[in-house]
């Protein structure tokens, strides 16, 4: 069974930084990309990027402030962000992709994680 955990998430001051985490279980990032995205109240879901079987990325919502990394022995994946903007806040989930390559294709997901910017 596949599962996945997000943490890490929490109230930050704008300009501030948080660093999220997924945890994933029931299969091995070896094999499969991985995925964070958010949804903010009254929006559509949206990506905010992709790290594949490799370790390569793809599809930053904002390169310049996020990083998608990952730790292959502990099957996890981190989500950093950097010089947080009130518009950053949104609910985060972390998702297993359907293929080793990224794709819009995904068929777990973690339960999300609130991230609030707030002054």
């Amino acid at each position: 069974q596949f599962q996945l955990v997000e943490s890490g998430g929490g109230s930050v001051q704008p300009g501030g930084s948080l660093r999220l985490s997924c945890a994933a279980s029931g299969f091995t990032l070896d094999d499969y990309a991985i995925g964070w995205f958010r949804q903010a109240p009254g929006k559509e879901r949206e990506g905010v990027f992709c790290i594949n079987n490799r370790g390569f990325t793809a599809w930053p919502l904002d390169s310049e402030r996020f990083t998608i990394s990952r730790d292959t022995a502990q099957n996890m994946v981190y989500l950093q962000m950097n010089n947080l903007r009130p518009e950053d806040t949104a609910v985060y989930y972390c998702a297993k992709g359907e293929f080793s390559a990224c794709s819009s294709r995904y068929d777990a997901w973690g339960q999300g994680i609130q991230v609030t910017v707030s002054s």
